[in-house]
């Protein structure tokens, strides 16, 4: 396997050099091949959240860089409920593997812009624009050194983005790009959505304050029916000394009315287990966020995330604690949805190249059928660095379902089982 994954890194990196190389040739980038303020999609870029800033670059060139993610995994669940409702069949094979095309371009100095395309997904087979947005860190382009003591410490995002709502969904697995993510699957409640805004970032001494607008909507279009969706983000981290580094944010999202509220069933792509606690149907594939839970608010959506994260040499633990508010339109009375998420982690072996870890998530919920369900889940895995682009994970996962009790198909409901992921990232 270690030959196979190396012989395919080799032959993405000489096609990557070689266009590289015709770019530069033909279109003439620019001389100083590098991008600031930009997070890493390969190992460097584990444990970094917001990317730092930096307004020490000069270049007005336009440099680009293109980078992508490949992952595939091999699935052996197994699930079962009551009995009420046939569930698939499910066996021991491959998924369908995923791909991410990435392209970063410094437009100046200080300016810099990202498009993410997912190449495959589970969801979309076929490729779509996941998003794009504009970084500006500094203002040079209006004059030399304009507001520079403000822009030291500011940074301005716009675009069709992901929303930076708490800390979670820095380490979750973005369809292909999964090295961030220490285990295989993603939270039970998967904060994560992308739509057309502003955040605006503050940043001084270790402290991180965020203000962002959206325009709460998933799917981009002139209707009327939604109205702005608010973002706010207070946190600290600092690096204590060589070996201890502290991290403690909090994050709202809130928006007031809405056809439908994403934040909870916003990527696209596809959860990675794959028809889980899913009935049969020969007109559908399955739902493609199996073993995931939405809450289904669409009005009056308040939600707070707290995420503490500490670093201790090779030891890591990060947590998530969440309560989010709302209902649907139907509704009169708000309903709540609570999510509890702890991982620890242990990073062994020369620089780094090994880990094991176990995660814990529970999300306690009141559904507008009047269920008050609860659902667990536990996983416990590891993983290895074969280079900094090029890793391999497993895991153990057990989930089970409580409360259903009008819902056949999740009634007395659990799964369990294995999964293995090698993935690609540059």
């Amino acid at each position: 396997m270690r030959k196979i994954m190396l012989l395919m890194a080799a032959l993405v990196g000489f096609s990557y050099v070689s266009q590289a190389q015709k770019i530069k040739d033909h279109i003439g980038l620019g001389k100083d091949g590098e991008i600031k303020n930009w997070r890493a999609s390969d190992k460097n870029g584990i444990n970094v959240f917001e990317p730092e800033k930096d307004t020490t670059s000069t270049s007005k060139d336009v440099y680009m860089r293109l980078g992508g993610a490949f992952a595939l995994q091999f699935q052996a669940l197994s699930h079962e409920n009551s009995g009420q409702q046939e569930l698939f069949d499910l066996g021991n094979n491959f998924n369908l593997a995923t791909a991410n095309l990435n392209i970063d371009v410094r437009l100046y100095d200080g300016i810099n812009l990202n498009l993410l395309t997912y190449l495959s997904s589970r969801h979309h087979p076929e490729p779509y624009v996941k998003g794009g947005y504009i970084t500006v860190d500094k203002l040079d382009f209006i004059k030399k050194g304009f507001l520079e003591d403000i822009m030291n410490k500011v940074t301005l995002k716009f675009g069709h983005m992901e929303n930076n709502y708490g800390d979670a969904h820095f380490r979750r697995s973005d369809n292909a790009l999964t090295i961030n993510n220490p285990f295989v699957g993603n939270y039970i409640m998967d904060g994560f959505t992308t739509e057309v805004g502003a955040e605006v970032y503050y940043r001084n001494n270790g402290w991180l304050a965020m203000a962002g607008i959206s325009n709460g909507r998933l799917n981009q279009d002139a209707k009327t029916g939604t109205s702005p969706s608010t973002l706010l983000k207070l946190g600290y981290d600092k690096q204590i000394n060589e070996d201890l580094r502290l991290r403690l944010t909090g994050s709202m999202y809130h928006t007031a009315k809405s056809e439908a509220v994403w934040l909870y069933s916003g990527d696209r792509a596809g959860s990675r287990y794959y028809y889980v606690m899913e009935m049969p149907d020969a007109s559908s594939d399955g739902n493609f966020r199996s073993g995931r839970f939405d809450p289904g608010f669409s009005n009056e959506v308040t939600a707070f995330m707290i995420n503490p994260f500490v670093k201790y040499q090779g030891l890591e633990w990060f947590s998530t604690i969440e309560l989010s508010k709302g209902k649907t339109n139907a509704e009169t009375k708000t309903r709540d949805a609570f999510q509890f998420a702890t991982d620890l982690i242990y990073r062994f072996g020369k620089n780094d190249d090994f880990y094991v870890g176990g995660r814990y998530n529970m999300v306690d919920a009141d559904l507008a059928s009047g269920e008050d369900i609860k659902i667990t889940r536990f996983n416990i895995g590891g993983g290895m660095f074969l280079t900094d682009n090029i890793m391999m994970k497993a895991e153990y996962v057990h989930q089970k379902y409580d409360g259903y009790d009008q819902t056949p198909t999740l009634h007395e409901g659990k799964f369990k089982g294995f999964v293995l992921e090698a993935a690609i990232s540059f």
